[in-house]
């Protein structure tokens, strides 16, 4: 998922270079919410590998 969003990323500087500022915004904006999904299933999957090992082994 970080990958999209450095691709999103990379295309909105691109975008801006050249001017297209409307399609660098939309870049941007969708860069942002990829990486802050990313970010939340990150601290959501951190979260439940704690809980998870703390757990006795069966």
């Amino acid at each position: 998922m970080l990958n999209w969003a450095l691709t999103f990323l990379i295309i909105a500087i691109i975008a801006a270079v050249l001017g297209f500022g409307g399609i660098a915004g939309t870049a941007i904006g969708i860069a942002k919410i990829i990486f802050f999904v990313a970010i939340a299933l990150f601290l959501i999957s951190a979260l439940a590998g704690a809980i998870r090992g703390r757990r006795p082994p069966l």
